[in-house]
């Protein structure tokens, strides 16, 4: 079996290879947008491939009011959930009208078909990258009031009774090959825990069954978790950041437990079917980078746990290829499969 190093460097690897490319061409995307005459004719669509409510569709309703004013013409949201966003991503991929992009997490973006021969897209091929919006560590949540689960915030505590559990615990993503899913395998490979999976729609089913008693824990966003902890439902224990991170600076890192450098992010962002034509995917990449980069989005955007990006379309798709190699690896050695 792979040592629990090596799929840890994976990850590393692929935080700072694209952190390194976004950040690198954030600085050079100008801020004027190229001209794009009779673009657009008529509303824009965001496509989502998560629930109303969700962290992608938060983040796709703080663009749609700046959007629209930046283009002049509505901005619409639509959720097509299921498969871990994959039928959203599906949607986009197969538009023609010129007028639909999509918010997208990292897995629809990076290892959908490596994990799944028979999804129907391939990011790479069908997809053209927009810009990157933002990026967050995880949270590692348990419930309050599950017996046996200790929810004091001691995650050594936790772990070692999860060691204890073994596969009578189970724990919550919003899908197969999701960085929820890859990311506590990873945690699982370095603890020697073993929960079992169980994929649910979208991140606030996760924090719902968790809190009803199904799951013993899961990694959240760290705004869905502190909001589900101010509601006493559920108990912050650890975040997956190499260090404390400032979108919640109060829990200690699992690095702090003694799961040393043990770090993973999630993020979202936009792209585009490559039948768009390429002068209106530039126009889009520019004015979605500076929306992002604006102090108004940007304030947003960290209230629901997000740390502001707004790279140019080079800066996603330079994280989109050393997270679709990075996760690649850690799919092949844990074995991970869509079934």
């Amino acid at each position: 079996m792979p040592s629990p190093s090596s799929l840890r460097r994976a990850l590393l690897a692929c935080a700072a290879l694209g952190l390194a490319g976004a950040g690198a061409t954030a600085a050079a995307q100008g801020a004027a947008a190229p001209a794009t005459p009779g673009w657009p004719a008529k509303s824009l669509r965001i496509i989502v491939g998560f629930p109303p409510g969700s962290s992608p569709d938060l983040t796709a309703r703080t663009f749609s009011e700046p959007l629209s004013r930046a283009l002049g013409q509505p901005v619409i949201v639509e959720n097509k959930v299921g498969a871990g966003g994959n039928i959203g991503a599906d949607t986009v991929a197969k538009a023609t009208d010129g007028h639909t992009i999509g918010l997208f997490i990292n897995g629809n973006l990076t290892i959908a078909r490596l994990l799944n021969p028979q999804v129907t897209y391939d990011p790479a091929r069908d997809l053209a990258p927009l810009s990157l919006i933002g990026v967050s560590p995880l949270v590692l949540t348990v419930p309050v009031g599950q017996k046996d689960v200790p929810a004091t915030g001691d995650a050594r505590a936790f772990l070692d009774a999860a060691r204890a559990a073994g596969d009578r615990w189970s724990y919550g993503t919003p899908g197969v090959g999701t960085v929820g899913h890859l990311g506590t395998e990873l945690l699982k490979a370095r603890t020697g825990i073993d929960p079992l999976h169980v994929p649910y729609p979208g991140y606030p089913q996760v924090a719902t069954a968790m809190g009803g008693g199904q799951l013993q824990m899961a990694l959240l966003p760290p705004a869905l978790a502190l909001s589900q902890e101010r509601a006493g439902k559920l108990k912050r224990i650890g975040v997956t950041s190499a260090g404390r991170s400032t979108l919640a600076p109060e829990v200690p890192s699992l690095a702090e437990a003694g799961v040393r450098d043990f770090q993973l992010e999630i993020w979202n962002a936009f792209a585009a079917p490559v039948s768009m034509p390429a002068p209106v995917r530039a126009r889009l990449s520019a004015v979605i980078g500076e929306i992002a980069r604006s102090p108004e989005v940007r304030d947003k955007l960290f209230q629901q746990g997000w740390q502001a990006v707004g790279s140019s379309a080079e800066g996603l798709a330079n994280r989109m290829q050393a997270d679709t190699a990075a996760m690649a690896r850690v799919i092949r050695e844990q074995k991970i499969s869509a079934q």
